[in-house]
């Protein structure tokens, strides 16, 4: 069974393509770079020139979509707000014409999306799957995102959204910029610090795209998030005891995020709790349901 993943040699797709390798599945990926990595089978594409190795999506039963410049990677001047949006809506878009163009049968679509389409907001609402989104950046991005997935509803084809929280993992993202001022001794709260932080270890995240493939049951949006809601303090907390390392410095001052980070520092400074129970419903099982759990997988006392 053929699996093709664009975005494949970010953070998830690096790890989820190990696991599907490991489950006997025909893994390829789509990349800028042809052969990239060795392990993997890649094909060359271009959006922006509308190219494609079409042997990419020949005989291709499954299309895990990750592409997607990355929301926390630079400011969001006007140019970076447009890339973030087009990065995603375009390369769905393009994909779906080949699909038509080349009558691919596929068995399903799976997308990332993200918890953004809530907002980057602080409340004491807990957010499902069926809320609107918000009408912030993120909301709005995270809508066109999944508007662009839709598309491939309308042919018949199923699809699931994976909206995903802040992905714990050692090897990139945002635990590995978190770890070094706490490595450094120096790990507080970031504003209040009473703001929610929607979290999932990235062993979790690819087994909800393994069941994503495998139950085809499975069709919409679903919350990639933990169980336990934290907040920022609390992980930090958490974060630094799993280091071993004091948390006791003051929290980092609000103004001070916004003066390094712009209108992007509402990502840090906010944030609600989000419900997993429609993922758990399903029948998913979380190998790490609490945050003491997932800091003594990533990082093992010695």
């Amino acid at each position: 069974m053929k699996i093709l993943i664009t975005g494949g040699t970010g953070l998830v797709g690096n790890h989820l393509s190990k696991i599907l390798k490991k489950k006997g599945y025909d893994v390829a990926i789509l990349s800028r770079e042809k052969n990239i990595n060795a392990n993997i089978k890649t094909y060359s594409w271009n959006v922006d020139k509308k190219e494609i190795d079409t042997e990419a999506i020949e005989k291709t039963d499954y299309i895990i979509h990750l592409a997607g410049a990355g929301i926390a990677e630079k400011r969001w001047s006007k140019k970076r707000k447009q890339l973030i949006i087009d990065s995603r809506i375009k390369s769905a878009d393009f994909i779906l014409s080949k699909i038509k163009e080349n009558k691919i049968q596929l068995k399903a679509f799976i997308s990332a999306s993200a918890v953004g389409y809530y907002g980057a907001i602080t409340s004491d609402k807990i957010f499902i799957e069926t809320d609107v989104a918000a009408t912030d950046f993120l909301g709005n991005t995270c809508s066109l995102w999944e508007q662009a997935v839709d598309r491939f509803d309308e042919l018949g084809i199923r699809t699931v959204k994976i909206r995903t929280g802040i992905i714990l993992s050692k090897e990139d993202g945002a635990l590995a910029k978190m770890t070094i001022p706490v490595k450094m001794g120096i790990g507080s709260s970031i504003g209040s610090g009473k703001q929610f932080i929607p979290w999932i270890h990235i062993d979790d995240l690819c087994n909800i795209y393994v069941k994503a493939i495998e139950d085809n049951k499975l069709k919409g949006a679903y919350n990639a998030v933990a169980p336990e809601h934290i907040t920022n303090r609390e992980l930090t907390k958490a974060l630094a005891f799993a280091l071993n390392k004091p948390f006791y410095f003051p929290n980092v001052p609000a103004l001070l995020i916004k003066l390094l980070f712009g209108k992007m520092a509402d990502i840090l400074l906010k944030g609600s709790r989000v419900s997993s129970e429609k993922i758990t419903n399903s029948g998913f099982n979380f190998s790490f349901p609490n945050i003491k759990g997932a800091f003594e997988n990533l990082f093992p006392k010695k």
